[in-house]
């Protein structure tokens, strides 16, 4: 049973098996009219294609040709299989959240014990009970519109004003393995004024598991003087595909700091729409893309400035090796009541053989006249004196080579402040590299 295919000479299809599967799809009243109108707008524009402009490099008529079947609630042997692959990619000292084919396992999570301020609840339980929150995400997008049309869990995380969390949050999606299916997920993470947390999330695969696909999306408000610190880990199984979509609101002098690194997965697109819209706020985002084989990997950033007097920063940086395929798009809009706005985009990548291909687009809109705005993008390969200098001293020449790799992305991942994070970071990074020797 196929939920939506790409095919346009099917139309009917998706509407035929959203109601065969409707009885697994929380939710009534605004929030079911919400799917259908979500479903529509799917059913109008299908799978997006190249000639889409925010799509161009990454068609998911070709790429993916259909959405699987809708995953199956766990049973046994998936949640064996799970339970293996979070203590696989435990972290020490985090409060972990586990989402197994797209369902909370509140048997593998850590929801006992709460600290003060701190509210945590499954988005089914959210959508059940009407909340409305979850829901505003731009449905123009059609991979916004299938995913908030089938949507069936998630988290749902608040932070109460002037709290600060002790421990971070560790939001882990595991694909058990079984048969090929695709889970769609949401979460929402607010946080009130003047409160601060740390939230990692990260995408893994059970023993076994071969082609599935995510459809993810993230609600996120900051509330005026509060910080987020966002990771978010990619490491599916090297035939799914992951499609994730991201909303986030930043309120005044509030801090996000965020860092993405995609190291797995056959097919990975990451789409934000940062909104800065209180002033004297500061955005970071970085990001680092590790791609060989036949990965394809899109991220892609929106960065609205709507007030004046803040400043973001976007670092990215690819490794692509084989015949991969890397995509950085980057938009910063800086609005006309937006003055004194500081902000920077840089890209760069690094090819390893003459097959890898990456696609850079940056760009400014900018309507404001008293601004400090810049982009800039650069693609190259390993420096040959850097490497003859590293084989001349004893070195092999894929230890030369990773010694130079891990250089270059160590650069980005400096950007984050944490310790503990940026080890994680760093020991992701440290495994590709590995893997290719």
């Amino acid at each position: 049973m196929n939920i939506a295919v790409a095919k346009p000479d099917k139309p009917d299809t998706a509407s035929d098996n959203f109601a065969a599967v409707s009885a697994r799809v929380p939710g009534a009243g605004k929030v079911a009219d919400t799917r259908r109108q979500a479903l529509d707008t799917f059913q109008r524009i299908g799978l997006p294609h190249r000639r889409i402009e925010d799509w161009k490099y990454t068609d998911l008529r070709a790429l993916m040709r259909e959405v699987l079947p809708l995953a199956a609630a766990p049973e046994a042997t998936a949640l064996a299989r799970a339970e293996a692959a979070a203590k696989l990619h435990a972290i020490d000292g985090v409060r972990r959240l586990v989402l197994v084919d797209g369902a909370l396992m509140p048997g593998l999570s850590d929801l006992a014990g709460l600290e003060a301020g701190l509210s945590i609840r499954s988005l089914r339980e959210a959508l059940q009970s009407g909340d409305d929150r979850v829901l505003s995400l731009d449905t123009a997008d059609p991979m916004v519109a299938l995913n908030t049309a089938l949507m069936t869990d998630g988290v749902v995380i608040e932070v109460a004003d002037g709290t600060t969390l002790a421990r971070p949050l560790h939001i882990l999606h595991i694909a058990s393995g079984g048969a090929p299916a695709a889970m769609f997920t949401r979460s929402r993470i607010a946080l009130g004024n003047a409160a601060v947390a740390t939230v990692v999330e990260s995408y893994v695969a059970g023993e076994g598991a071969g082609a599935y696909q995510v459809h993810d999306s993230a609600v996120i408000a900051i509330g005026d003087h509060a910080r987020l610190d966002y990771v978010r880990i990619v490491e599916d199984s090297r035939e799914a595909f992951n499609i994730t979509s991201a909303a986030v609101s930043v309120g005044a002098h509030a801090h996000f700091n965020a860092f993405g690194i995609t190291t797995g997965g056959l097919v990975s697109r990451y789409q934000a729409v940062v909104t800065v819209a209180g002033s004297h706020s500061e955005v970071q985002t970085n990001g680092v893309n590790l791609l060989n084989g036949k990965q394809h990997a899109d991220t892609t950033l929106v960065m609205n400035h709507d007030v004046p007097h803040c400043a973001s920063r976007e670092g990215f940086r690819a490794v692509v090796d084989d015949r991969g395929h890397s995509v950085f798009q980057g938009r910063i809009n800086v609005r006309q009541p937006a003055q004194q706005t500081d902000a920077k985009m840089m890209t760069r990548a690094l090819l390893l053989s003459d097959e890898a291909e990456v696609d850079n687009k940056p760009e400014l809109e900018i309507f404001a006249d008293d601004v400090t705005c810049g982009h800039g993008a650069a693609v190259g390969a390993l420096d040959d004196s850097l490497l003859f200098y590293l084989r001349a001293r004893g070195l092999p020449q894929k230890e030369a080579e990773a010694m130079l790799i891990q250089a270059f992305v160590g650069e980005a991942i400096e950007a984050i402040a944490d310790d503990n994070l940026r080890e994680l970071v760093t020991a992701a990074a440290v495994r590709w590299l590995e893997a290719r020797r």
